[in-house]
């Protein structure tokens, strides 16, 4: 059997590096093949992976964790704006106003319509209302050169909800009476909403610029600390990562500030220009280990090397784990729950939370209908539904909001892998 999954395994890599190009080209994205490769390898299918989300959600949240931590730094290296810049204005917006509607509308409707109880909607609203830095990336910022409005928007939204949807997941999990909210709900307020938030970015922030002016510190005074560039990225976000999670805060928004600030510290180095890199993978190790130490270009060179690193990695992980999802659908069970929730949740939900949020921003017309349709849906929801089931949800709530919750994710690939060329062709030939 072990032989047998090396070589699906091979040939699956192969065949996405293959097709690639082509991908780009069609109405497809590379989470559709993989979600197809899941289901086919499925109990849908031929049923070579078996994993279940409630009985194995310990898994599932692990290994949704590091694909959502690794895009997070990936996005947070690739904004190269300063904090002051207006561009970030509708991203806040995003992720605190539209968040906050989205929630308490799929609350209301799963309360409603659905039958839920309130802690269960508020936990489905908050499984469902981050955008997903994963599966976005095609729709997010292509490089720390480009400051379009639309995907600096729909990048910074992604690195920020998945840190600020946190805190009504723990909302939803204390209504369920599995997580202490406090008398009056002082501890949520306290701990849960200020603490978190503000505690994860303040660590980030302080390690990802601490870690980066050291590393150069070394390169350019002493000329230590060279090569292993990917030491440095891992580092980074497990250290960030760890040191948020332990102090009770959140290890999304500490990883996301980390590669912002490795970010700050390159431009404040480099300046408004960006020094030229060479390009060519096969360029002199001579050249890598000037550039490393060089007093001007050592720090462009430095977060080149490591977005580089990262985007890779974030591939992989991308694959792994919509792999895994695809696995996880049970089309019975799926074919059960109500198709108009998706419906609701994209053409209607997310549209009015959107038109709110953005409410006098500068962003275009177009790019405020674009923005509300690319409310793509992914892996970070399936790190929360899996946190909720490992952290006391009840098995019969767990079933059902697992349920719901791949249903939309799977919809979501679908749909937004179909639209996402044709549209952000047509808006890329308009701008």
């Amino acid at each position: 059997m072990a032989e047998l999954w090396f070589i699906i395994v091979g040939l699956l890599l192969i065949a996405v590096a293959l097709t690639n190009t082509l991908v780009k080209r069609l109405p497809l994205s590379a989470a559709m093949l993989y979600i197809g490769a899941g289901i086919a390898l499925g109990p849908a299918g031929v049923g070579m992976l078996r994993l279940e989300t409630v009985e194995h959600a310990h898994i599932l949240e692990r290994l949704s964790e590091v694909a959502v931590i690794v895009s997070l730094f990936t996005a947070g290296l690739k904004l190269r704006l300063p904090l002051d810049d207006p561009r970030w204005r509708p991203a806040l917006r995003l992720a605190t106003v539209s968040m906050t509607i989205t929630v308490a509308l799929i609350a209301l409707i799963g309360h409603a319509l659905l039958g839920l109880p309130w802690g269960a909607g508020i936990l489905l609203g908050a499984v469902l209302a981050p955008t997903d830095p994963v599966l976005a990336s095609d729709v997010q910022v292509e490089h720390p050169h480009d400051h379009n409005h639309l995907r600096v928007s729909l990048t910074a939204e992604a690195g920020l909800n998945d840190g600020t949807a946190f805190p009504f997941v723990m909302l939803g999990l204390g209504l369920l009476a599995v997580h202490d909210l406090g008398a009056y709900g002082w501890r949520w307020v306290a701990v849960d909403l200020l603490w978190a938030i503000s505690a994860g970015l303040a660590i980030g922030a302080i390690f990802g610029a601490g870690v980066s002016r050291f590393v150069l510190y070394l390169r350019r005074q002493h000329r230590e600390a060279l090569g292993l560039d990917d030491f440095i990225a891992g580092g980074l976000i497990a250290l960030s990562y760890g040191l948020a999670v332990l102090a009770h805060s959140y290890g999304f928004l500490a990883v996301f500030a980390a590669g912002l600030a490795m970010r700050k510290v390159e431009m404040r180095d480099s300046g408004a220009e960006v020094p030229q890199l060479p390009t060519d993978a096969s360029a002199a190790k001579e050249t890598h280990q000037e550039l490393a130490v060089h007093p001007e270009k050592a720090p462009a060179y430095m977060a080149s090397a490591l977005l580089a690193f990262n985007e890779q990695l974030e591939r992989v992980a991308e694959l792994a784990v919509v792999l895994v999802i695809g696995s996880l659908v049970r089309l019975d069970s799926m074919l059960d729950q109500p198709v108009w929730f998706v419906a609701v949740l994209f053409f209607l939900i997310r549209p009015i939370a959107v038109a709110i949020g953005l409410a006098g921003s500068p962003l275009e017309r177009h790019e405020k209908g674009l923005t509300a349709w690319f409310g793509i849906r992914g892996i970070g929801s399936l790190y929360y539904l899996s946190y909720a089931i490992t952290h006391g949800l009840s098995p019969e709530l767990a079933t059902r909001l697992s349920s719901l919750t791949l249903l939309v994710i799977c919809a979501s690939i679908l749909v937004h892998g179909i639209s996402v060329t044709p549209l952000m062709n047509r808006y890329r030939d308009a701008s």
